[in-house]
C-alpha cells in the first residue's frame, strides 16, 4: 500500500528546548537541520512512499524540503503552517491534505529520528491495509515516534507524552486492527541530553547511517572528526 509521509517540523529556534544545557540556540538548529535532512533522505529513498507533505512554519525547514525535492524523484510539498500550533495540529493538517490528494495510507514521521531507515520503512509500510492503524513507540516505550493510517484520518494524532496509550486506545474505540510495531531506526528521537548521547554513540561508530546528522555533530564538536573519514 503506498503511503503519503507527513512530517511536521517546528520552528528551529523553539525546538529542543531540553538540550538547552547542551546546545545553544545556532547549534540546536544546526542540528534541526541536519535531522531534517536525513530524515528527508530516508522518507524519500522508500519504495513504498508516493509523495511527502512537510507542515512547518519555518523558512529554513521549507528551504531544505524543496531543495531535497529538486535531487529526488519522489513529489515533495511544503503545508505552510502559520505559527506553531504543536505536533498534533501540524499533523492534522498533513492529514487533511493527504485526504485531498486522495492517500488511502498515511505516515506520520517525525523530523528528528535521523536514523530511519528506507527499507525498514518499506517493511512497515507493506504490512498495511486498509482498516489498520500502526503505532511505531519510541525507545522508552510510552510515546508514539511514528504513526501510520488507512485511512488516512483513522483517528485525530495525539501525539506527547504516554501518546502510545493514547493512540491504540483512539484505535481501538473507533474500532480499527492496531499493531503496535517497535521499529529500530525510529526508536531514537532526538529530545534531550540523554537522546542525543545514544545519537552520538550510535553515529560516532555508524556515520553512514545519517550523514548529515554525523557532520553537524561533527561541527558541534560531539562526534571526533575522524568518525566521517
Amino acid at each position: 500500500m503506498r503511503a503519503t509521509a507527513i512530517i511536521p517540523v517546528k520552528r528551529f529556534g523553539d525546538a529542543k528546548q531540553r538540550l538547552l544545557t547542551t546546545l545553544d540556540r545556532p547549534q540546536r538548529a544546526a542540528l534541526v537541520k541536519a535531522m531534517l535532512t536525513d530524515v528527508l533522505q530516508a522518507t524519500t529513498a522508500a519504495n513504498v512512499i508516493e509523495r511527502v507533505v512537510v507542515v512547518t512554519a519555518e523558512r529554513r525547514a521549507e528551504r531544505i524540503a524543496l531543495a531535497h525535492a529538486q535531487r529526488v524523484k519522489t513529489p515533495i510539498e511544503v503545508l505552510q503552517e502559520h505559527g506553531d500550533r504543536g505536533h498534533p495540529e501540524a499533523a492534522t493538517l498533513g492529514i487533511v491534505r493527504a485526504k485531498a490528494l486522495d492517500a488511502d495510507c498515511v505516515a506520520l514521521l517525525p523530523g528528528d529520528c535521523p536514523l530511519l531507515d528506507a527499507a525498514e520503512l518499506d517493511a512497515a509500510l507493506e504490512r498495511m491495509h486498509a482498516g489498520r492503524v500502526a503505532v511505531v513507540p519510541d525507545r522508552h516505550g510510552a510515546g508514539t515516534n511514528a504513526l501510520v493510517m488507512s485511512p488516512p484520518d483513522a483517528i485525530a494524532p495525539g501525539f506527547g507524552p504516554d501518546s502510545r496509550e493514547r493512540h491504540t486506545d483512539r484505535a481501538e474505540r473507533a474500532g480499527f486492527e492496531v499493531a503496535v510495531e517497535p521499529l529500530e531506526s525510529l526508536a531514537l528521537d532526538v529530545d534531550t541530553p540523554d537522546d542525543l548521547e545514544a545519537l552520538v554513540a550510535v553515529l560516532g561508530e555508524q556515520p553512514e547511517r545519517a550523514p548529515a546528522t554525523a557532520d553537524a555533530l561533527v561541527g558541534l564538536g560531539h562526534i571526533a572528526s575522524g568518525a566521517r573519514e
